[in-house]
């Protein structure tokens, strides 16, 4: 079995000198699928194109991320719903609620997450779920797509065990980065607490990279020293945690 990064952005311009050779090094490190949330209408281009270099590889979502609602909101969301109704996607990502950056679009970014979840409904899409310093908002607003067999993964997974259980009780897969690795960040001793049926695993590259590599640019090999983490918490083999979260990116996104 081999690892699959359920979340990174190598399409972004810190990949546009080595691409092929960071494609490689995640070959290397036995990943064997790349899951690309999209941003905004300016990142479409860029993963569409490794899409077309990395078939199989390298596997496209359709969303608007949260810090990019601003004004041109309704533009951007038709974008979206126009490659929605052209293209086939793994997923509607990244979405959400993001309320460290910017407060000023709070009800713009509850419509466009509302919307978005409308349409993962619609299409029986999953959806993968950016919550920053937004827990309360997003559960408020998935409250009422309980009865819809609505399904997805809180992306870098920063919350209380509280949250994390609240949003495994919805339905949802919690996904773990290099955040698991930061000496400080607690949040090894959340995920002790939890099943590894509900995990699976992520870079957000180029962001975030894990320990001992925090600091850099992150990659997709780099998922590997998460799955080492993971499997350290959990007292099993690198290769139990690769096949687990491996199965479970697998049902989530039908890969």
């Amino acid at each position: 079995m081999k690892l699959i990064d359920t979340h990174s952005h190598i399409y972004s311009e810190a990949f546009d000198e080595d691409i092929a050779e960071a494609i490689q090094r995640a070959k290397d490190a036995n990943v064997g699928q790349i899951l690309l949330p999209n941003i905004d209408s300016e990142s479409i281009e860029p993963m569409f194109k490794l899409v077309k270099d990395y078939p199989d590889f390298c596997l496209p979502m359709m969303g608007l991320h949260p810090t990019s609602v601003k004004e041109n909101y309704e533009e951007e969301l038709a974008i979206c719903e126009k490659w929605l109704n052209k293209e086939s996607f793994i997923a509607i990502g990244e979405i959400g609620i993001d309320l460290y950056w910017d407060k000023n679009f709070l009800k713009e970014q509850q419509f466009v997450f509302d919307q978005q979840l409308k349409w993962a409904v619609e299409r029986n899409l999953p959806v993968v779920i950016h919550a920053r310093e937004s827990f309360s908002e997003i559960f408020e607003i998935l409250e009422s797509f309980k009865s819809q067999n609505l399904k997805g993964v809180f992306h870098s997974f920063t919350g209380s065990f509280e949250q994390a259980n609240k949003a495994i009780d919805m339905g949802f897969l919690l996904g773990l980065n290099g955040i698991l690795t930061f000496k400080n960040s607690g949040l090894d001793k959340v995920i002790k607490e939890i099943d590894t049926k509900h995990l699976i695993l992520e870079t957000d590259s180029p962001y975030l990279a894990p320990t001992p590599k925090r600091g850099k640019r992150n990659e997709s090999a780099y998922v590997a020293l998460i799955a080492e983490k993971l499997a350290e918490i959990h007292n099993l083999s690198v290769a139990e945690v690769t096949e687990i979260t491996s199965r479970n990116a697998q049902c989530l996104f039908q890969i």
